[in-house]
């Protein structure tokens, strides 16, 4: 268990990573995936610095080079000067609670780059392709001045919409010879991206994956689902303006980065000339929102249900006497009416 930080101990980390300290920051990152109450006092510090970076989430099955891809487009953003953090997020093993952490092994080439930050997370059980602490880690390499920040999901196909509500622009990669051309249009996954890259794309059969997507690009209903809104055809005609291109790239020899990065700043200008950027950042604030209440909320209920009583309930629940909602019904009516003899609403 990490041991608890001072205040003056957090402020030494927080100006040691902000005068290039790696190690720091990798310390403060990990306080945050800890959510321990540090993280509190951490992101309160750091807010103000944030809302800089552009966040570019990179999604897709498994087997469809996201890695690489990762690591090619970053070498292209740092030949242009500007600065990248990477998120790459590893699925936890559901038995030993571990994780390979693997990227960091793909990515070796990028390290030693002073404008280059690279931290692997492990979902720790959480769905939706991310990490329960992104967000955060987000905030935090956008507070330390990072020019782009890259969001790799763990490649779990249709869970993939978690990204949409984190990053500016979503990339979905696909790549031929995946065993079906119908991955384009698994469920959700057309809807995120703001880009197609077909990867791998001198292998046999790039074309008809090309070819795909752009059926369902032309098939797809005049609706859009971005950060987890969805917006109708009676949007603003300036937020259906964006049509997904669909970029062709070998990662491995950097063959269409640089098309693909052109395409990033692309959608990053349309984001901002449209207005579309300041829509997306209200509805990604909102998200954050509705998860730091959810977790506080959750929290105090569970903090003041005693052990014994939730193993009563559950063993209820086991045997069949009382359903879940109903079980899960009555603690929170027994926590409101503690809550009250609290106030001393009793003795009204």
């Amino acid at each position: 268990m990490t041991r608890a930080r001072t205040p003056e101990e957090i402020d030494a980390l927080i100006t040691a990573a902000q005068e290039g300290d790696r190690r720091a920051l990798a310390r403060l990152i990990t306080l945050v995936e800890n959510e321990g109450p540090a993280v509190e006092a951490v992101l309160q510090r750091l807010y103000p610095l944030t809302g800089n970076a552009y966040v570019i989430g990179i999604t897709g099955a498994p087997g469809t080079g996201k890695s690489t891809l990762v690591n090619a487009m970053t070498r292209e953003y740092r030949s242009r000067g500007l600065t990248v953090g990477i998120i790459a997020i590893d699925p936890t093993s559901p038995f030993s609670g571990g994780a390979l952490l693997g990227d960091r092994v793909r990515m070796r080439d990028l390290v030693g780059d002073p404008g280059v930050f690279i931290r692997s997370m492990a979902t720790r059980g959480s769905l939706g392709g991310l990490a329960r602490a992104t967000d955060d880690v987000v905030l935090l390499l956008d507070a330390m001045g990072f020019d782009r920040i890259l969001i790799e999901t763990v490649g779990v196909g249709q869970a993939e919409v978690d990204i949409a509500s984190s990053a500016h622009t979503v990339i979905v990669v696909e790549a031929p010879g995946m065993g079906d051309d119908i991955q384009a249009i698994k469920a959700g996954i057309l809807e995120i991206a703001d880009i197609f890259v077909v990867n791998k794309a001198d292998r046999e059969g790039a074309e008809r994956t090309v070819m795909a997507l752009q059926a369902m690009l032309g098939l797809a209903p005049r609706t859009m689902t971005h950060h987890g809104r969805r917006m109708r055809v009676d949007m603003p005609e300036e937020a259906r303006a964006w049509v997904p291109p669909i970029i062709k790239t070998v990662a491995t020899r950097g063959e269409g980065v640089p098309e693909l990065v052109d395409a990033v700043e692309r959608h990053r200008a349309y984001l901002l000339e449209s207005g579309e950027f300041h829509r997306r950042e209200a509805t990604r604030v909102a998200h954050e929102l509705d998860h730091i209440l959810r977790e506080a909320l959750l929290q105090r209920l569970v903090r003041r249900i005693s052990p014994a009583r939730l193993e009563a309930t559950v063993q209820q629940v086991v045997a069949r006497r009382v359903d879940p909602y109903t079980a899960a019904a009555e603690l929170m009516r027994r926590e409101e009416e503690a809550r009250g003899e609290d106030r001393g609403d009793g003795g009204a």
